[in-house]
C-alpha cells in the first residue's frame, strides 16, 4: 500500500477522498489550515497536520508516493470581490508547494481542478479540447495552476493528473458540504427544508432550456472520490493528464428543486429572481477522456440518490449542531 499527503483533506472533496484512500489501505496525511475545512471532516484514521499548503515543504519526504492537491479557496463571487488571496494560496501555495515535492522525491501529483477554467463554454457537452476563458479569478487561478503543473512535468518529470470537476454534491456517510458561506444549489435548497433559509431563488427564468433555468451536471461526490484513485494508477512520469468529470447530463435548477422537494417532504418555496452574469445556460461536462483513459465511470448519476445523501448528512450534522 502507498503513502500519500491530501493538501486541503479536511475540506468537503478533500475528506471524502481520504476516506476512500483509507478504504483502500493506505495510509494518509491530511495538511489542512482548517480556514475553510472542518477539524471534525478528517477521517478517522488519517494523520492531521493543521498548516496552510506552504507548509508543505516540513511534512513532506521521500516516503510519501504521491500528493492530493484540494487546497484552494473556491468561492467564485469572493474571488471577483477580493481576488488577491486567490492568487497567493491557489498559485502562490501550489507554486511552493511543486517545489517541496521536487525536493522530496515525490513524483506523482492529482490536483483538483475545475470546469471554471473554462468559463462560458461555446458548446455542450464540454471536452477538454474547448477553449480555456475563465470568467472569474477563481477560474484563472486555477487554469494557472494547470499551466504550472504542465511546465513542471515538461522540465521535471512530474507525474500529474488535473481533474476539472464540473458540479460536486451529494454526500458520503458522515462526510458532506459545510460551506460558509454556501453558495452551491443543493445544499441551498437542503437548508430551505431544514428551515434555515425561508426560500431558495432561481436565478433566472428565460433561458433556452426545457423548463427556462439552467441546466447544470451533477456529480456524487463518492464517484468523484473513485476517480482521484483511479487517477493515481493513471499518472506517468513527464505527462500532464487533464480530464473533466461529469454525470455527461444535465439537470435544471427546477429539476434540483423538485427533487429535492420528493426526498424531503418539504415544499421548499423558491422566489424568482435576475439572472446572474456569467450563468452559461446550459454546463454539462463530456466525461469521454476519463472513461477511456482512467476507466472511470460514475455508478451514482441518480439525481434523487445524490439529494438523498446530501439530505441525510444535512440532517445529522444539524441534529449535531454542526452547521
Amino acid at each position: 500500500m502507498s503513502k500519500y499527503l491530501v493538501t486541503g483533506g479536511a475540506g468537503y472533496i478533500g475528506s471524502v477522498v481520504t476516506a476512500h484512500l483509507l478504504a483502500a489501505g493506505h495510509t494518509v496525511t491530511v495538511l489542512d489550515d482548517l480556514s475553510t475545512g472542518h477539524r471534525a471532516g478528517v477521517p478517522e484514521g488519517a494523520e492531521f497536520v493543521e498548516g496552510r499548503v506552504q507548509d508543505a515543504a516540513r511534512r513532506l519526504d521521500s516516503s510519501y508516493d504521491a500528493v492530493l492537491h484540494f487546497a484552494a479557496f473556491s468561492q467564485v463571487g469572493q474571488s471577483v470581490a477580493d481576488p488577491e488571496p486567490y492568487w497567493r494560496n491557489n498559485v502562490g501555495g501550489t507554486a511552493e508547494l511543486l517545489a517541496a515535492m521536487r525536493d522530496a522525491g515525490v513524483r506523482t501529483l492529482v490536483f483538483s481542478s475545475t470546469a471554471a477554467t473554462y468559463g462560458e463554454p461555446s458548446a455542450v457537452p464540454v471536452t477538454e479540447a474547448a477553449p480555456t476563458a475563465p470568467t472569474s479569478p477563481y477560474g484563472a487561478t486555477k487554469l494557472a495552476v494547470d499551466h504550472m503543473i504542465g511546465g513542471e512535468c515538461a522540465a521535471h518529470g512530474l507525474a500529474a493528473v488535473s481533474l476539472r470537476y464540473f458540479n460536486v454534491a451529494g454526500a458520503y456517510g458522515p462526510y458532506g458540504e459545510r460551506h460558509t458561506p454556501e453558495s452551491h444549489l443543493i445544499p441551498l435548497v437542503l437548508q430551505v427544508a431544514l428551515g434555515e433559509r425561508a426560500a431558495v431563488a432561481v436565478y433566472g427564468q428565460d433561458y433556452p432550456t426545457p423548463d427556462g433555468t439552467c441546466v447544470r451536471d451533477y456529480l456524487h461526490v463518492a464517484d468523484l472520490a473513485e476517480a482521484h484513485l483511479l487517477a493515481l494508477s493513471a499518472a506517468r512520469d513527464g505527462e500532464h493528464l487533464i480530464c473533466n468529470l461529469g454525470n455527461g447530463s444535465g439537470f435544471s435548477v427546477r429539476e434540483v428543486i423538485e427533487t429535492a422537494r420528493k426526498v424531503t417532504g418539504h415544499p421548499i418555496p423558491a422566489v424568482p429572481a435576475a439572472r446572474r452574469e456569467g450563468d452559461p445556460a446550459v454546463l454539462v461536462a463530456s466525461a469521454a477522456r476519463a472513461r477511456e483513459v482512467l476507466g472511470w465511470r460514475p455508478s451514482r448519476p441518480d439525481l434523487e440518490d445524490i439529494v438523498a445523501d446530501a439530505w441525510a448528512f444535512a440532517r445529522g450534522a444539524a441534529g449535531a449542531g454542526e452547521r
